[in-house]
Protein backbone atom coordinates (compact mmCIF):
# COMPACT_ATOMS: atom_id res chain seq x y z
CA UNK A 1 0.00 0.00 0.00
CA UNK A 2 1.03 3.23 -1.11
CA UNK A 3 1.35 6.38 1.42
CA UNK A 4 1.54 9.60 -0.44
CA UNK A 5 1.84 12.00 2.83
CA UNK A 6 1.44 12.47 6.39
CA UNK A 7 -2.25 12.19 6.25
CA UNK A 8 -2.43 9.07 4.49
CA UNK A 9 0.37 7.23 7.06
CA UNK A 10 -2.39 8.77 10.07
CA UNK A 11 -5.44 7.23 7.96
CA UNK A 12 -3.79 4.10 8.41
CA UNK A 13 -3.89 4.70 12.17
CA UNK A 14 -7.12 5.22 12.35
CA UNK A 15 -8.74 2.51 10.08
CA UNK A 16 -6.60 0.13 12.66
CA UNK A 17 -8.36 1.80 15.74
CA UNK A 18 -11.87 0.81 14.31
CA UNK A 19 -11.08 -2.93 14.83
CA UNK A 20 -8.71 -3.07 17.60
CA UNK A 21 -9.57 -4.81 20.82
CA UNK A 22 -8.21 -5.54 24.09
CA UNK A 23 -4.97 -8.36 23.80
CA UNK A 24 -4.50 -7.33 20.19
CA UNK A 25 -0.70 -6.21 19.23
CA UNK A 26 -0.15 -4.03 16.16
CA UNK A 27 3.99 -3.94 15.76
CA UNK A 28 5.75 -1.33 13.35
CA UNK A 29 8.83 -1.77 11.84
CA UNK A 30 10.72 0.46 9.22
CA UNK A 31 13.86 2.65 9.52
CA UNK A 32 13.73 6.10 11.67
CA UNK A 33 11.51 8.53 9.95
CA UNK A 34 9.40 6.16 8.10
CA UNK A 35 6.26 7.27 10.03
CA UNK A 36 5.93 4.49 12.73
CA UNK A 37 4.86 6.94 15.38
CA UNK A 38 2.50 8.80 12.49
CA UNK A 39 0.48 5.24 11.96
CA UNK A 40 0.37 4.87 16.04
CA UNK A 41 -0.87 9.11 16.31
CA UNK A 42 -3.69 8.01 13.89
CA UNK A 43 -4.57 5.49 15.35
CA UNK A 44 -5.06 7.24 19.36
CA UNK A 45 -6.28 10.11 17.71
CA UNK A 46 -9.34 7.66 16.05
CA UNK A 47 -9.56 5.95 19.62
CA UNK A 48 -10.05 10.24 20.88
CA UNK A 49 -7.21 10.90 22.38
CA UNK A 50 -7.26 14.73 22.35
CA UNK A 51 -3.91 16.06 20.94
CA UNK A 52 -1.14 14.97 19.70
CA UNK A 53 0.62 11.76 21.23
CA UNK A 54 4.13 12.87 21.86
CA UNK A 55 6.98 9.31 20.50
CA UNK A 56 7.40 6.52 23.24
CA UNK A 57 11.51 7.11 22.66
CA UNK A 58 12.34 8.12 25.69
CA UNK A 59 9.78 6.66 28.10
CA UNK A 60 9.82 3.58 26.25
CA UNK A 61 6.18 2.81 27.33
CA UNK A 62 3.38 5.53 27.06
CA UNK A 63 0.60 3.95 28.30
CA UNK A 64 -3.16 5.77 27.28
CA UNK A 65 -6.24 4.57 29.58
CA UNK A 66 -10.02 5.19 29.86
CA UNK A 67 -11.63 7.95 29.24
CA UNK A 68 -8.68 9.44 27.15
CA UNK A 69 -9.18 6.76 24.83
CA UNK A 70 -12.18 4.51 24.35
CA UNK A 71 -9.39 1.39 24.43
CA UNK A 72 -6.47 1.14 26.63
CA UNK A 73 -3.45 1.20 24.53
CA UNK A 74 0.35 0.93 25.63
CA UNK A 75 2.14 2.63 22.95
CA UNK A 76 5.73 1.05 23.62
CA UNK A 77 9.32 2.02 21.73
CA UNK A 78 12.11 -0.28 22.42
CA UNK A 79 14.34 1.37 19.96
CA UNK A 80 16.84 1.69 23.05
CA UNK A 81 16.41 -1.50 24.36
CA UNK A 82 19.79 -3.27 24.45
CA UNK A 83 18.98 -6.77 24.95
CA UNK A 84 15.58 -8.79 24.64
CA UNK A 85 15.64 -10.02 28.46
CA UNK A 86 14.77 -6.51 29.11
CA UNK A 87 11.12 -6.70 27.51
CA UNK A 88 10.15 -8.61 30.70
CA UNK A 89 10.78 -5.70 33.22
CA UNK A 90 8.16 -3.37 31.50
CA UNK A 91 5.20 -5.81 32.14
CA UNK A 92 3.89 -5.94 28.50
CA UNK A 93 2.60 -9.43 28.51
CA UNK A 94 0.15 -8.08 31.62
CA UNK A 95 -1.05 -5.26 30.13
CA UNK A 96 -2.82 -7.51 27.05
CA UNK A 97 -5.81 -8.47 29.48
CA UNK A 98 -7.31 -5.61 28.98
CA UNK A 99 -5.07 -3.31 26.47
CA UNK A 100 -3.83 -3.32 23.26
CA UNK A 101 0.00 -2.66 22.31
CA UNK A 102 1.05 -0.64 19.56
CA UNK A 103 5.12 -1.85 19.88
CA UNK A 104 7.98 0.33 17.35
CA UNK A 105 11.14 -1.15 16.35
CA UNK A 106 9.83 -4.69 17.14
CA UNK A 107 12.94 -6.31 16.58
CA UNK A 108 14.60 -5.76 19.60
CA UNK A 109 12.09 -8.18 21.59
CA UNK A 110 13.88 -10.66 19.61
CA UNK A 111 12.24 -13.81 17.51
CA UNK A 112 9.50 -14.97 18.44
CA UNK A 113 7.73 -12.30 20.51
CA UNK A 114 3.89 -11.74 19.73
CA UNK A 115 3.73 -14.27 17.49
CA UNK A 116 -0.36 -13.26 16.62
CA UNK A 117 0.50 -9.70 16.12
CA UNK A 118 -0.57 -7.38 13.02
CA UNK A 119 2.88 -6.72 11.49
CA UNK A 120 3.44 -3.62 9.67
CA UNK A 121 6.13 -2.67 7.63
CA UNK A 122 7.23 0.93 6.47
CA UNK A 123 9.79 1.57 4.00
CA UNK A 124 10.82 5.13 2.51
CA UNK A 125 10.16 5.20 -1.32
CA UNK A 126 12.38 7.02 -3.48
CA UNK A 127 10.06 10.34 -3.96
CA UNK A 128 9.36 10.05 -0.23
CA UNK A 129 6.40 8.31 0.19
CA UNK A 130 6.04 5.75 2.35
CA UNK A 131 5.14 2.00 1.18
CA UNK A 132 3.65 -0.21 3.70
CA UNK A 133 3.31 -4.28 3.90
CA UNK A 134 1.54 -6.49 6.19
CA UNK A 135 1.84 -10.08 7.90
CA UNK A 136 -1.74 -10.84 9.09
CA UNK A 137 -2.56 -13.63 11.02
CA UNK A 138 -6.14 -15.26 11.31
CA UNK A 139 -6.97 -13.08 14.16
CA UNK A 140 -7.03 -10.02 12.09
CA UNK A 141 -8.08 -11.48 8.97
CA UNK A 142 -11.93 -10.12 8.54
CA UNK A 143 -10.13 -6.50 10.27
CA UNK A 144 -7.32 -5.88 7.76
CA UNK A 145 -6.73 -4.43 5.49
Amino acid sequence: MRLGDLAATEAVGAKLASGLRAGDVITLKGPLGAGKTSIARGLLAALGLAGEAPSPSFAIVQPYDLPEVRLPVMHVDLYRLDEAAELAELGLDDALYDSALVVEWPDRAGTGAWPDALRLTLAIEPDGARRLTWEAPAAWERRWP
